[in-house]
Order: structure tokens, then sequence, then C-alpha cells
């Protein structure tokens, strides 16, 4: 039996292993995904496809996941798309951070690829105004 899909997922992770771990689990789990290996590509490629949603890494090169995320809430194409922060940084304070930077959840690494996958299925059945049968 196949799969329902289930939305677009955009990957934004400086780490290829990192990638490929959700990438593979996310795929298998009915999603499709794109990927992005720095900020910069994540604000192009979020403008581009228009994911359900964007998991992002805060530590990236070219632009960090911060700006990225406040950019991508600052823009119109791209604002209602919601962001989980995946990321190793656990001090105290940076869940808030990430909030202030307009991340919908918080994350920390390591986080196994089911427990991600749940999270983001809680977030797409949540969102307002989606209908029955999008993503079928």
């Amino acid at each position: 039996m196949k799969k329902k899909r289930r939305g677009l997922i955009l990957v934004v992770d400086d780490v290829a292993d990192n990638r490929d771990i959700y990438t593979q689990y996310l795929v298998h789990d009915g999603f499709q995904v794109a990927l992005a290996g720095d900020g910069q590509e994540a604000l192009d490629k979020a403008a581009q496809l228009a994911p359900d949603l964007i998991v992002m890494d805060l530590s990236l090169p070219v632009m960090d996941g911060w700006e990225a995320t406040r950019r991508l809430k600052q823009n119109g194409i791209t604002k209602h798309i919601p962001v989980i922060a995946l990321t190793a940084h656990a001090q105290d304070g940076v869940a808030e951070t990430a909030g202030e930077a307009g991340c919908d959840r918080f994350i920390t690494k390591p986080c196994p690829p089911d427990e991600l996958a749940r999270e983001i299925a809680r977030i797409l059945e949540d969102r307002p105004g989606r209908s029955k049968t999008q993503g079928a």
C-alpha cells in the first residue's frame, strides 16, 4: 500500500549526514523532502518551493539559522511557513531566543528521526485552514 503524501519539508543543515538521516526517515514516513546546506540557500529554496514546514539548524555557514528564520518570517511569501529549530544549542534562553527569531518549535539535537517526524506531523495537522485533503 502506497503511503499518502504528507507535505514538503525543507531540511536545512550544514552536516550532510544529518540531512541524509532526516531525509531517509521523513521520506519513509510519507513526506517529500528538499534540502539546503546554509541559511541563504534555505531562503532561496523556501521562496522557490513554498514548503509546508522548515526544519532549521541554527549554526549554519553563509547565513545562520537565526537570521534566515528572521528573514523568512519578514517575507510575505514565506512568513506563514512553520519553522522548527533543530539545534545542538541547549543553553538556557536559547529556546526563547529562537522563538523571538520566529521559530515555531525548538528541538535539541540529537533528536531521533521518529520524534522529529511526529512533531512535524503535529504542527502540520494543527495548522489553521489546512484542508483534510491537502497533501493527498
